[in-house]
């Protein structure tokens, strides 16, 4: 009796201990995994920072390049800005948006701020401008835009109001938004879903219409501190 008794407290512990390395051995890869993940996401986060860092950084100088432009003559530019007549700026007040338009869409001028769609009109040129910036960056917050919102550009002593005329969700290959208009008009895209995670399958579209025009002087043309407020 007492050697089946051992034989069977043996048998119980050679099965217990494979489970017992089994969950060691379990326990031993979450605090890896833990520790990796934790890696990973202090990486990430270095990433994001940096790279708003050197947008904001991009931006104040664009800003200052933009204020300069408005009380002397056009300069030379370093970075890849329209080159019609000097430094668009685009204020927003419902976003609380402030930034400076660069020319083209590529990775690095979006990298900088708005991008200018080359072959459209510059803002405030009679026909329709295209202007297109990331959703996690300078355009996060026009789905919040609603008719009648104000868009303000400023750009050669000239600033124009534009009145949000309406929004539209589109497929990437959706070309409509960019057709030829007889009057002046603004058009922002961006991506959408705004909090999409990974590359976002639609666009948003916002349409505005030119409703006012007016001069500037320098004592006007004052710059702030660019913002573009984040949620």
């Amino acid at each position: 009796m007492q050697n089946e008794n051992q034989n069977n407290a043996r048998s119980v512990a050679q099965e217990v201990a494979p489970l017992e390395m089994w969950k060691r051995l379990r326990s031993i890869s979450k605090r890896k995994i833990s520790a990796i993940l934790i890696v990973v996401g202090a990486v990430l986060l270095g990433y994001v920072g940096t790279e708003y860092a050197a947008m904001y950084n991009e931006q104040r100088a664009l800003h200052q390049q933009w204020q300069e432009q408005q009380s002397s003559s056009l300069v030379t530019l370093s970075t890849p800005v329209s080159k019609n007549d000097g430094l668009t700026r685009v204020s927003i007040p419902k976003i609380d948006l402030d930034v400076i338009v660069v020319e083209g869409t590529s990775h690095k001028a979006l990298r900088l701020g708005p991008g200018h769609v080359k072959g459209t009109p510059v803002p405030g040129e009679a026909g329709n401008s295209v202007i297109s910036a990331h959703r996690d960056t300078f355009f996060r917050n026009i789905y919040e835009l609603k008719n009648g919102d104000e868009i303000q550009v400023r750009r050669d002593g000239h600033a124009y109001t534009f009145q949000v005329t309406g929004k539209k969700i589109v497929t990437p290959n959706d070309l409509s938004v960019l057709k030829k208009t007889s009057d002046t008009r603004l058009t922002l895209i961006t991506c959408y879903p705004i909090y999409y995670i990974g590359p976002a399958p639609k666009r948003l579209v916002v349409f505005s219409k030119l409703v006012d025009t007016a001069k500037t002087s320098p004592e006007r043309a004052q710059v702030t501190p660019p913002s573009h407020r984040h949620s």
